[in-house]
């Protein structure tokens, strides 16, 4: 069954195949799926550019329990989203393909990232960030409702730890640690331009740490553990690059105010020190 995409009207399957036209599918029909750990680590290490990664992240197969759920999520849908096609394969990075400021999430939302195809696009949460990154200059719109939609970031990219949504957004240590590889290139491809990192959560605070050490940063010898405004200072290609985090931008945050608008952007305005908009 085919439905029409909310933007361009071109019908699509769920989950949609790669290379038939989806807006800013980085993949192509032959793109090459990663089926295991194994595959993830020599799919992501022969990555020469952070296209070639995004393509090979969308397409990738390799933790069962995931893939069933992304899909099932994509054929079940949610009511208010019954007339739309679901992306419901991986979701790649985002953003400036040489980013002086990284942002590290946890996994893509059920009906947001998973039916859209776009980190934190088409959910409240993605409302929450966006319009926190617009304001700080990092974003041209504060709206983030489908790929295509004409969003641009300046500056910033945004990557999950986690690239398939799990059930109940938990992830198990075994898919966090297939899914790490992604990570690790990621930084490495990022290039010398980066000399910020903010961290959403404390499951994208832990992974950020181990793909950065890694990855041969040099880290403190004692990072301090997870909470909002926690940071330190690794050294990365010779220069210094700060990691700050904060709580996750989800609804059950932003919601009951445990996470607001002014703590967001003072966590932003640390680190535009190091990574100007």
């Amino acid at each position: 069954m085919t439905l029409p995409h909310p933007l361009t009207g071109q019908p699509f399957t769920s989950p949609v195949r790669p290379g038939t036209g989806w807006p800013d599918d980085p993949a192509a029909a032959g793109t090459p799926a990663a089926g295991d750990a194994a595959a993830v680590r020599d799919a992501a290490g022969a990555a020469t550019s952070l296209a070639a990664l995004d393509a090979r992240v969308s397409v990738c197969r390799a933790c069962p329990r995931l893939v069933t759920w992304r899909e099932q999520v994509a054929v079940d849908k949610r009511a208010a989203y019954a007339e739309q096609p679901y992306w419901g394969r991986p979701v790649p990075g985002f953003g400036d393909p040489s980013p002086r400021l990284l942002v590290v999430g946890l996994a893509p939302g059920a009906h947001g990232a998973n039916r859209t195809g776009r980190n934190f696009t088409g959910d409240r949460s993605g409302d929450f960030l966006y319009g926190a990154l617009f304001r700080a200059g990092y974003a041209t719109q504060p709206a983030s409702t489908h790929a295509g939609d004409g969003l641009q970031l300046r500056g910033v990219r945004i990557t999950p730890a986690v690239h398939c949504v799990p059930p109940a957004n938990r992830p198990t240590p075994a898919e966090a640690a297939t899914c790490a590889p992604w990570l690790d290139r990621e930084l490495s491809l990022c290039g010398a331009a980066l000399t910020g990192v903010l961290c959403l959560g404390a499951l994208a605070w832990t992974a950020f740490r181990g793909a950065a050490a890694r990855g041969g940063w040099t880290l403190p010898p004692r990072v301090p553990p997870f909470g909002h405004g926690a940071g330190y200072e690794a050294v990365a290609w010779g220069r210094p690059v700060a990691v700050v985090a904060s709580y996750h931008v989800s609804q059950q945050n932003t919601f009951t105010g445990r996470l607001t608008a002014p703590m967001f952007d003072a966590v932003l305005s640390r680190l535009a020190a190091t990574a100007p908009a």
